[in-house]
């Protein structure tokens, strides 16, 4: 499997050099909610993320109607309504999409979102959405796998509950068709403990499908994203509301907008310590350099002719004049050109 290191997402680069990818997970918490959902807009906007994601899906192609909601959904929502009841509020129209793609344009922040069967990844490729996040829902569903590679968008695929061998076998069906793929480690859980995070993943990920890999965080608070921008990923999700008091599944699990900037703010800082790889003296040691390494001075009066030797060269600070003490080797051995008195600077 071949997959591409460089992923252009609208006018955003994703590479192995590029910034961290953030993506604000809207998600449903716009509670049905037109007017709530572009406020999340303008909030991911100010908060510096790169895109805002909401969920799109016809609930009668996603879900009988009869299966109990998930475990963290019957702790967040109203008792005695099914799965499928509780999805069907949250449903978006291609219309309200729509408006949400246009503001998201005006706020020139890059709209994405979640297909969760073929009606609705149909819908938001005609609709001109610039790549495709697929939950961990569907990475065992290879039939859907294949017609969203089929479209040639770029993907974002989370590996929440799955086993190595599971993202190896969703990865084999999306290979041949698309290598525009960006690997999420995820916990599938509302919120997970620390424990649950296992950043090392992404460094699994790395090793077995050496392919672009990020992050979607479900831990609590700003939580584990800066980690996982150390540990490697280049893409970071994070569900975030307007008030975590609201009624609905994900908001007590997520992310105020404060702590949706300041974990913002806290993978930029992050990719400042990373910086960029390459190991040389910053702009700030090359004065320290100059101060505080050593070169070869005479250790006591040479004459010329005299042959450099431990006992009559040694290493001081001098300020940046001279040989470097590196290049000791290269010194013993060889004749000295005209007199040295004792402390000063050798040359040859």
């Amino acid at each position: 499997m071949l997959f591409s290191h460089s992923i252009k997402i609208d006018k955003k680069e994703i590479n192995d050099l590029s910034h961290t990818f953030v993506i604000a997970e809207a998600g449903v918490n716009h509670n049905g909610d037109i007017t709530c959902a572009k406020e999340m807009i303008d909030a991911a906007r100010e908060a510096g993320a790169d895109a805002v994601k909401f969920q799109t899906f016809k609930t009668d192609q996603l879900i009988l109607k009869n299966v109990e909601k998930a475990p963290y959904q019957k702790r967040t929502t109203e008792n005695g309504e099914s799965q499928y009841e509780m999805l069907k509020k949250l449903e978006l129209s291609k219309g309200q999409t729509a408006e949400l793609m246009d503001y998201c344009r005006k706020k020139d922040i890059i709209f994405l979102s979640t297909p969760f069967e073929k009606m609705s990844l149909d819908e938001l490729d005609s609709l001109g959405v610039p790549a495709f996040k697929i939950a961990a829902t569907d990475l065992t569903n290879i039939q859907f796998l294949e017609q969203v590679a089929d479209k040639k968008k770029p993907i974002f695929l989370s590996a929440g509950m799955c086993y190595l061998d599971e993202v190896r076998r969703a990865l084999e069906a999306i290979a041949p068709i698309n290598n525009h793929v960006v690997l999420l480690q995820c916990t599938a859980n509302y919120p997970i403990k620390n424990t649950e995070a296992n950043l090392n993943v992404i460094r699994t990920f790395k090793k077995e499908f050496d392919m672009l890999v990020g992050y979607s965080d479900h831990s609590q608070g700003v939580g584990a994203a800066p980690y996982a921008v150390v540990a490697g990923a280049k893409v970071i999700e994070k569900h975030f509301t307007l008030d975590q008091k609201m009624a609905g599944p994900d908001h007590k699990a997520s992310v105020s907008v404060d702590e949706l900037r300041q974990l913002i703010r806290d993978i930029r800082r992050a990719e400042a310590y990373l910086g960029d790889g390459i190991k040389m003296p910053s702009c700030s040691e090359q004065m320290t350099r100059k101060s505080l390494q050593k070169c070869f001075v005479a250790k006591r009066d040479i004459k010329r002719g005299e042959i450099f030797t431990n006992e009559n060269i040694v290493a001081k600070r001098t300020n940046g004049e001279g040989i470097s003490a590196l290049y000791y080797k290269d010194i013993l051995g060889r004749t000295a050109v005209r007199e040295f008195a004792m402390d000063e600077i050798i040359e040859i």
